[in-house]
């Protein structure tokens, strides 16, 4: 089992611990590779300006962090042409799907950048141009393997000329369009070639040499070899399968939302509104059901105090079935004194009096968690979308306290999960105050906190919320809040998202966490504000245009007649969004 995951910088320690793995397979596959090569890798990643080339590097990786194969391409923004640079599994490891997945990730990347395609160097299987059998035989099946995505040598030019007279193997420049019908002008491919030759290989041909392959692309458009493998059906088949249209959003819902059943009157967080999404969600084909993942408690530890943890572990064990304990005792005047009884003790952990405590509150919210860590284990494997379908949700949740029907955090459990792997943005657009990930990120960098929300003068949690609360210490800037008015229309709310959106855009982040509440819609008997199903795709749309790794986890929203439509309207926008090109 292996995950494919992007690494961005040498930064953070497991980014660091992967590069270096990376240029220990290059030094072990690539000996002729010079080791000045290979030490600038990561400041190819840090200054694309410096290299007039965007570096992306792409790590197959099991769960311990084990690489075991790496792609680097590089995009051209000017030309907007992708070159494969190297792609190879580590030394001893051969099989397991490792170079095709490696591969069909960049192909998408590709896509992802509207490069015209991806121009990479392939050893010939030409006896003529390779005079060792044993290698001839391993650039046939190379060939062979590129073939099956549609990519194939450009032929009728000097590109495979010797740089030095009498050498052999000389690479063939091949090209894949990413399934689509493109005709490369001779023109375009006259700057893309000398381009890489003159970026790529500058110090080993000359300027001479580089004029002569140059020149020598004379077909217009050019041509490509016919195929000589596969059947052009097998082609056809194998290319369309590992392109965008067939790539799915990870669907992961809390298989055991519904033991968590409060049934008092007015209590509106109920199981039908998994139930109503899901029933709208079936009409959208982007969806693929995972099923959650058990995870150790030490990731909820890493964002929650360990002794309101285990308080919520003990009472929730100790109550009888069907009842819930409300807390109703708040220690204002003295907090290091609580009393024995547990039931009594709920309002020492919790910031309201209407977030009941029962037997299967600790078991419902620990498997939401499931499902948020799942999901974002997803991203690192290489979906650009998953959606923690949970309840009971979590935004509320602060390090030490409960409330707003949230126990555990799911998102900011997610975000620290993912913040060892790169930078986090929250986007909170629940009708509330997120200040669950507020409490807990607010004195941290690596993990930017957004929310759009009603002000707290009239909102719930009434005490958190407002715009002058940015961050403290490391976390000073990093923590926005967009407090809103009572009556808020569509047009409006999506001025204050664009607004929002440009925030993150800045931050750079590697992975977006969408904190996602649907009771900012019309009528929710929490909120007051009168978004649509349109609104919401519109929502959706603009922040897939970010085009970011993004988990969803679902918050509020408690109009069941419309909660379900509007959130196919969202996730129809968001991927919209993150795939322009590509129907929903």
């Amino acid at each position: 089992m292996f995950r494919i995951r992007r690494i961005f910088d040498d930064i953070l320690p497991a980014n660091a611990e992967a590069l270096h793995q990376v240029r220990q397979i290059l030094q072990d596959q690539f000996p002729a590779l010079r080791p000045s090569e290979i030490d600038k890798l990561p400041d190819l990643l840090k200054n694309p300006l410096k290299h007039r080339f965007k570096s992306i590097l792409y790590v197959a990786e099991n769960f311990k962090g084990l690489v075991k194969g790496f792609a680097l391409l590089s995009f051209e923004p000017e030309l907007r042409f992708c070159y494969l640079d190297y792609i190879s599994t580590a030394k001893n490891i051969t099989g397991g799907g490792i170079g095709g997945a490696l591969y069909e990730r960049l192909r998408e990347e590709a896509l992802l950048l509207g490069a015209v395609g991806i121009f990479f160097e392939c050893l010939p299987d030409d006896p003529g141009l390779c005079q060792d059998p044993g290698i001839l035989k391993q650039n046939r099946a190379r060939l062979k393997f590129y073939e099956k995505y549609g990519a194939f040598p450009i032929v009728g030019t000097a590109y495979e000329t010797p740089v030095k007279e009498g050498d052999d193997n000389p690479p063939y420049l091949v090209f894949d369009p990413l399934g689509r019908k493109v005709e490369l002008a001779r023109a375009q491919a006259r700057k893309i070639v000398r381009s890489i030759l003159e970026n790529r290989y500058g110090d080993l041909c000359s300027p001479e040499y580089i004029l002569k392959v140059v020149e020598s692309f004379e077909d217009d458009p050019v041509r490509l070899r016919a195929p000589r493998y596969l059947k052009t059906e097998r082609i056809v088949a194998s290319f369309q399968k590992s392109g965008l249209e067939h790539r799915q959003a990870a669907l992961v819902v809390n298989d055991r939302h519904e033991i968590h059943h409060v049934r008092e009157r007015g209590y509106v967080e109920a199981p039908v509104r998994i139930r109503s999404i899901l029933k709208e969600l079936e009409r959208l084909p982007i969806f693929t059901a995972v099923t959650p993942k058990e995870y150790p408690e030490k990731h909820i530890l890493a964002v929650h105090d360990p002794d309101y943890v285990r308080y919520f572990r003990r009472v929730c064990a100790q109550l009888e079935p069907g009842k819930s304990v409300y807390p109703y005792v708040f220690p204002i005047r003295n907090a290091a004194r609580p009393p024995k009884e547990l039931a009594v003790r709920a309002g020492y952990y919790c910031i309201d009096t209407f977030t009941p405590l029962n037997q299967n509150a600790y078991l419902a919210a620990k498997r939401a968690v499931d499902c948020a860590l799942t999901a974002a284990d997803h991203l690192l494997a290489g979906n650009r979308l998953a959606y923690a379908l949970v309840r009971p949700p979590g935004h509320h949740a602060e390090y030490r306290a409960f409330g707003g029907f949230c126990y555990f955090n799911n998102a900011a459990v997610a975000a620290h999960y993912l913040s060892r792997f790169g930078r986090v943005a929250i986007l909170d657009v629940d009708y509330h105050h997120g200040n669950g990930q507020q409490n807990i990120f607010y004195q941290r960098r690596d993990v930017l906190t957004l929310s759009i929300h009603g002000h707290p003068s009239f909102a719930y949690p009434y005490f958190s919320g407002f715009e002058e609360e940015t961050g403290e210490g490391a976390g000073e800037g990093f923590n926005l809040n967009m407090p809103l008015p009572e009556a808020v229309d569509g047009e409006k709310y999506l001025k204050t998202l664009a607004r929002a959106l440009k925030k993150i855009a800045y931050y750079a982040p590697d992975f977006l966490i969408v904190c996602l509440g649907l009771d900012t819609a019309k009528g929710d008997p929490t909120g007051t504000w009168t978004l649509n199903a349109a609104d919401f795709s519109q929502v959706g749309q603009m922040i897939g245009r970010l085009r970011l790794p993004t988990v969803v986890v679902q918050e509020g929203g408690y109009r069941n007649r419309v909660l379900g439509v509007n959130c196919r309207s969202f996730f129809t926008g968001l991927w919209q969004g993150l795939y322009p090109d590509v129907r929903s």
